[in-house]
Formats: C-alpha cells, sequence, structure tokens
C-alpha cells in the first residue's frame, strides 16, 4: 500500500533516515519493518514559530514501488528542418532541447562568449570596471541566470511542466534536491557546469551552438522572416526563427523597430538592491540570535500596495552577494547573486516599486521605447552619482528614510565598492516616496528590517523587459511576421529562469506546428 503523510521534524533529524520513519511508524501506528520505501516529495522550512522541516512523503508500506527513469533521451536530429534560435538564455536553451525531442534542428546563435569566456569578462569588470557589451552579467551562454543564485521557484505553475524543467536541470548535473524543495535554488558555482552539460547534449543531437554572434539584421520577405544577419556579413537562413534575447538587448529591440516590426510598451519595476548581515535576517526568520547548522540562511519575500502601486522584494539572495549587472559603459546596474552553499556574511534583495506607461509620459515621444529610456535614464544617473566607474551610489535605509546623505556606510559584498550618495534625490520621486512608506510597512512585517545596519545600491532597474513583442496567444507566433517566435523574458512574456524557460518550450512546441 502507497500512503502519502507529512510530518514535522526539527532541523538537526530532517536528514536522518532513521528519525524520518520513526516518525512515520507513529504516525501511521506500523512497525519500521512495514515500511519498504520512503520516498520524499516536498521539503520546507515552518518558522512561523521556531523553525521545523515539513516533509511530504510517499510510504510504501509491505509493497516495492516501481523505478522509473525520469530523463530524457534526447535522439540526433537530421536537419531537414532547421531554427534559428537566438539567444542562449533560459528561453534559448530549453526550446532547443525541446526542439530536439522533436526532432527538429536548433542553430543557437549567441552574442556573448561561453562561460569560460564569459568569466574573464566579469572578472575584468569587477576588478578593472570595465563593461563588455556582449559578455558580461547578462550576455554570454546561460544567459542572465547563469552567474546568478539560480532560483527555480515560481508561481507560474500553469504555463507548462515545472517538474519537467527540473528534471532536465537534474539530468545535466543539479542537485535532486531541488526536485523536493519548495524554494530551489542552483548557485553561481554550479550553474557553468549545468549549462555547460547541456550545451554538450545539443551538440551532441546535432544542433549548432555559434558564439560571439550578434544578430544584426533579419531577413525578411513578404511579412514573412526567412533567417537573421550575423554580426554584419553572414546570413544564417531557417525555416523559422525564435527570438530569445532577454530583457537588456536593446539594439534588438531597435532593429525590430527600424524593420517596421510590432512592438508595445510594457510595465515593469525598478528600486534599489538593499544589504543586510544576513546573520540580521536569521535572526528576524528563525526568531533566535544562535546559528543552527542544520538550517540555510534565511530568505524573505516581501509586498505591498502604495498609492496604487506594487512595492516588492525581487531576486531575494540569502548569503549572496551584490554584482554589477551593467551592459554599457555609461550605465550602472545592479543584481544579486549567491553560490550554492549560501554563506556569504551578507543578504540582499532588490526593493522595487512597479512602474506604469503614465511614468513614461516624458519619454512619450519614444514611442514603444519610452519605458526602455526612463530605465537607461535611471542607470546613467546611477553611474554619475557613483563615480562614473561602476562604483555604487548607496545610502543607510535610516538615512534615506530622514533624507540624509550618510556620513559612512556599512562592509558591503559588493566589489567594485560604494559611495555615499543621497539616493532621495537621484531617484525619481515617485519610486523614492514608495520605497519609503513600503520600508515602513515591511518593518512591521520583520521587526528590525530598517536599521542602522542595511543599506540601499542603486540601481536595480532589470526587473523586466521594459518592452514587449507582441505575439498571438494560439500560435505564439508575432503579430504581423510569420516565423518569427518571440520568447522568454526579453518578448516580455516571463520573469525568472522557470518561467523563461517553460515559455521557450511552449514556442518550441509552437514552431513544430508551424512547421508542420
Amino acid at each position: 500500500m502507497k500512503t502519502q503523510i507529512e510530518i514535522a521534524l526539527l532541523p538537526e533529524n530532517a536528514l536522518s533516515d532513521s528519525a524520518i520513519r520513526s516518525e512515520i511508524s507513529d504516525q501511521l501506528q506500523i512497525s519500521a519493518e512495514e515500511i519498504n520505501a520512503v520516498r520524499l516529495v516536498r521539503r520546507s522550512i515552518d518558522a512561523r514559530k521556531f523553525p521545523v522541516y515539513k516533509l511530504l512523503l510517499d510510504v510504501y508500506v509491505n509493497e516495492t514501488p516501481t523505478e522509473e527513469n525520469p530523463f530524457i533521451n534526447y535522439k540526433p536530429v537530421t536537419g531537414k528542418k532547421k531554427v534559428a534560435v537566438v539567444g542562449f538564455g533560459p528561453a534559448g536553451m530549453f526550446a532547443a532541447l525541446r526542439l530536439l525531442e522533436l526532432g527538429i534542428k536548433p542553430v543557437i546563435v549567441e552574442r556573448g562568449k561561453d562561460v569560460r569566456g564569459r568569466r574573464r569578462d566579469i572578472k575584468q569588470l569587477m576588478v578593472d570596471r570595465l563593461v563588455n557589451p556582449n559578455s558580461n552579467y547578462c550576455f554570454g551562454e546561460g544567459g542572465a541566470g547563469t552567474f546568478s543564485d539560480g532560483k527555480l521557484y515560481t508561481r507560474a505553475t500553469k504555463r507548462g511542466d515545472v517538474k519537467k524543467i527540473l528534471r532536465i536541470f537534474v539530468q545535466h548535473g543539479a542537485a535532486e534536491d531541488i526536485l523536493v524543495d519548495t524554494h530551489p535554488h542552483l548557485g553561481s558555482n554550479k550553474l557553468p557546469e549545468i549549462v555547460s552539460s547541456i550545451r554538450e547534449t545539443i551538440l551532441r543531437c546535432g544542433g549548432e551552438i555559434h558564439f560571439e554572434s550578434r544578430v544584426t539584421d533579419f531577413i525578411l520577405k513578404d511579412k514573412k522572416i526567412l533567417g537573421v544577419v550575423l554580426n554584419g556579413n553572414e546570413e544564417l537562413l531557417a525555416d523559422s526563427v525564435l527570438l530569445a534575447t532577454g530583457h537588456s538587448a536593446r539594439d534588438i529591440f531597435s532593429l525590430l523597430q527600424a524593420k517596421n516590426i510590432l512592438l508595445e510598451q510594457k510595465s515593469f519595476a525598478m528600486g534599489v538592491r538593499i544589504e543586510h548581515p544576513q546573520a540580521l535576517i536569521n535572526e528576524m526568520q528563525y526568531h533566535t540570535k544562535q546559528k543552527n547548522e542544520y538550517l540555510p540562511s534565511a530568505n524573505y519575500s516581501l509586498a505591498c500596495q502604495v498609492n496604487n502601486r506594487g512595492v516588492f522584494s525581487f531576486c531575494m539572495c540569502p548569503g549572496g552577494i551584490i554584482v554589477p549587472a551593467s551592459t554599457a559603459p555609461d550605465e550602472l546596474v545592479v543584481n544579486g547573486m549567491s553560490i550554492s552553499k549560501r554563506n556569504s556574511p551578507f543578504a540582499n534583495s532588490g526593493f522595487v516599486v512597479s512602474v506604469e506607461p503614465e511614468d513614461f509620459k516624458p519619454y512619450e515621444k519614444f514611442g514603444p521605447f519610452a519605458g526602455m529610456m526612463y530605465q537607461k535614464e535611471i542607470e546613467h544617473v546611477a553611474f554619475e552619482a557613483g563615480g562614473s566607474n561602476q562604483t555604487a551610489p548607496a545610502q543607510r535605509v535610516t538615512d534615506f528614510l530622514k533624507d540624509k546623505i550618510s556620513s559612512s556606510l556599512p562592509k558591503s559584498s559588493y566589489f567594485p565598492g560604494t559611495v555615499s550618495s543621497p539616493l532621495h534625490t537621484i531617484l525619481p520621486q515617485a519610486i523614492v516616496q514608495r520605497l519609503k512608506e513600503g520600508f515602513v510597512q515591511f518593518n512591521n512585517k520583520m521587526r528590525g528590517f530598517i536599521t542602522e545596519e542595511a543599506q540601499m545600491l542603486a540601481a536595480e532597474t532589470r526587473t523586466s523587459s521594459p518592452v514587449r513583442i507582441p505575439r498571438d496567444k494560439e500560435t505564439y507566433m508575432h503579430k504581423e511576421i510569420t516565423g518569427l517566435f518571440p520568447a522568454g523574458e526579453g518578448a516580455g512574456y516571463a520573469g525568472g529562469i522557470m518561467s523563461s524557460a517553460m515559455d521557450g518550450e511552449n514556442c518550441a512546441d509552437a514552431v513544430a506546428r508551424f512547421l508542420k
């Protein structure tokens, strides 16, 4: 007999097989000998009173479970049908894998370098503060997710098969814990190997991947796309084009507009990144000052409404660091990342405010790019406030609330360094006032959130794309260009690794239907 039960265990017992079986025996009132097998379905932490692990288990009583192979057997493709996949981030990667499943050859073009080459350029950005526009934290093999926390939690469970995406990650080297943890993550130290393994699967099965290949033109005829031009002179013809370039590929948006391809404005969010000591977050969330070695670095998720706009935490990185995510030399963008152990002494999170088309009115002459120009302006202001060298303008949260320049700043994980700046004047007032009210509300939910030890770094602007590439709801194809399939964050239809991966798969399925 198979039965499913939930048990609660103290952190020090949650990984003990004997403790788990003992609790099962007590709850089901059976002997330990009757338990043939136990499979963990879901694992979460409940810290409302004191921290315990909640384990959802499939228990096999006097029954042996059947063994199943959850992995996909990717087979070689012939190349009779060829799809150009532009961008090798989560949407492009999972679109390519799905095309292989469907027997269609993906030809991937990526403006950036492979993960090894990206590491050198990121080091140059961190140490020498030089931005390579085509190889950085946003562009290159694996996209923006490769050098990030690798958060795999998503609320978009209706967009696709979440478990399938997680299993594909495990198939390519991720720990099996991601299949059961309620907030799974991979870590920036693990992701490059996983991404490289996905690349090897694609190449082994007959797909192609071309790095340092930037799309500079689209090949169009009678409102149908026939391929793309790379690096200004190389034509790549294909049966269709799946466009998965990410939320920071502004040159692609400009190219689409130059080719009279329909684009739309889109709401998004901007603000700052806040950094606390991780020990303080642990104390607030776990209700104790003592560090428990059996508990991970604590995280949080906060949201409220201020003057009809959302104010919320974004991409929270427990035990993480803040990094420069700029993609051009005259801008400053910050983001967060952490390794799999999440053992940095700092916790950071984006804190952002929803921005709507009415906020873009001073830029309305730019049409669908109004939001993008608003975004660029804030990034440039942050760049200049930091000294024009990737040093981040920063301010203690307590001083921000008092409209006061910080006379000193706490230590920060941000390697290029910080400089005290009046964020309350350099950021747009619509964002400033909502952040202030939001922080007060968040402090009511998490006592101690507002503290001298918390500081803000600007600017957190790349939460999602400020532009949408409109597509048909049924066919996933662009509303005007036959054979063009916009996918992922850059198209305006996803946010994060998981939703982008599922959107990539959905677009690949749509491509297959189109090619039939």
